[in-house]
């Protein structure tokens, strides 16, 4: 699969855009906030219907959209598969106003001209995004890597979409259930029906999550010693919140680690399982064991939604004590893990999009990652600097310098504007 078109109206800063892409690396120069990050936001708000960047819809809107009668963003895209094509299409549009005066918008989406499901669209058009800000995914809270895990997998599971979406439901009426338990009492039978729900939907979660994890390790670890040309080994490990899976359980599970003073020591928390059954029965007995504890909380603490991922190198935690150095190295091999992680399960490569990459790494692990990029189906890569990549790479790409919204194509050494795109 690849993107062979992209069509943007009205869409942050780009106020029309059509563009023709192809296989291969497409490189984007340009300053900041000229368009580079939004023309990646676009491909990927294309492939998830929402959006990493944006705390609300609306910011997507070009702003001198608003002065338009009926406002709106619309964007297309045009695929290409091995043996048939297809066109994927989102539409932001004011629908009215809140109490508070801030506009209301409807999505709509299309795929081949018929209006789907926004959960529809999710592994139409497979993406990994890899963004500056992603070394949060090493660096960053729980919650970050939780959302890493979601996105990644809804866009290779159905399935697995489906049931986060109903675990995320079942979850808000239990937390409501314990809330109301905790505040004016009752009997606390009422929590088996949606113990039961919370563990159907949860155990497909967790039975996914472990198998992912079990494959992105060792697909990033065999980049995280080509990106540190073999200093580094990366150990990825789920760290569950089920206590009841673990190595000490006889599933199969590997030695866990926690930080302790900022060194990895064994602990009963991570797990390799992939059996769903098996996560299930143990999920349940957990939910009963804790359940004064949850109700005295008022709300659910064991369960997906509470779930992390360790990342150790050289048996340290990188949260803790790696160097941005090598925290930004282990995202971007934990990215490029999934691109191949994806192909494998899809059986079509997902459009790679990469970020000022290449910012904050040396040189070594600039050439290595290169190296990398020769071997991708389709990626679109930005930069501030012509110069962070080399001209024998920016000739083997299709090079294009971004400013004020507009895409203007340049020769394989980067100097002089060959044709604007967008008009």
């Amino acid at each position: 699969m690849y993107l062979a078109h992209l069509s943007l109206t009205n869409f942050r800063n780009y106020s029309r855009l059509e563009i023709d892409l192809s296989p291969g690396i497409t490189l984007l120069q340009g300053e900041n906030a000229q368009g580079k990050t939004s023309f990646l936001e676009a491909m990927a708000f294309l492939s998830t219907s929402r959006s990493l960047l944006a705390s609300a819809e609306r910011e997507l809107v070009n702003w001198l959209a608003w002065d338009e009668p009926l406002p709106f963003s619309r964007l297309v895209a045009d695929l290409n598969f091995a043996n048939r094509k297809q066109r994927v299409e989102i539409t932001l549009m004011q629908i009215g106003a809140s109490a508070s005066g801030s506009p209301q918008l409807r999505k709509e989406v299309r795929i081949n001209g018929v209006n789907k499901r926004a959960i529809d669209l999710v592994g139409q058009m497979p993406t990994v995004l890899f963004l500056p800000q992603d070394i949060e995914l090493i660096s960053g809270s729980p919650s970050v890597r939780r959302r890493y895990m979601d996105i990644a997998l809804c866009q290779m599971s159905g399935e697995y979409c489906r049931s986060l979406s109903a675990y995320n439901k079942v979850l808000q009426q239990r937390n409501a259930l314990l809330k109301s338990l905790r505040e004016r009492g009752g009997s606390r039978e009422q929590l088996a029906f949606w113990d039961e729900q919370l563990v159907d939907h949860g155990s497909v979660l967790m039975a996914r999550r472990a198998a992912f994890l079990a494959d992105l390790e060792a697909e990033a670890n065999l980049r995280q010693q080509a990106l540190t040309e073999g200093r580094e080994r990366l150990h990825v490990q789920y760290l569950a919140s089920v206590d009841g899976l673990s190595n000490d359980q006889g599933n199969g599970a590997e030695p866990a680690y926690t930080d302790d003073d900022g060194w990895f020591a064994e602990s009963a928390q991570v797990f390799m399982t992939h059996d769903q059954q098996e996560i299930a029965a143990v999920f349940h007995k957990e939910l009963a064991r804790g359940r004064s504890r949850e109700v005295a909380a008022g709300m659910s603490l064991v369960g997906p939604h509470r779930d992390d991922i360790g990342f150790v190198a050289q048996g340290r935690n990188l949260r803790t004590f790696g160097s941005r150095g090598q925290q930004r190295t282990a995202a971007l091999a934990v990215k490029l893990a999934e691109v191949a992680i994806m192909q494998r399960t899809l059986g079509a490569p997902p459009l790679l999009l990469l970020d000022d990459v290449m910012s904050e790494l040396d040189s070594s692990r600039r050439s290595m990652l290169l190296e990398a990029l020769q071997g991708v189906e389709q990626a679109v890569v930005t930069t501030t600097d012509w110069n962070d990549f080399t001209p024998l790479f920016r000739s083997a790409a299709r090079c294009y310098r971004v400013a004020d919204g507009r895409l203007v194509e340049s020769d394989e050494d980067a100097q002089e504007p060959a044709g604007n795109v967008d008009d």
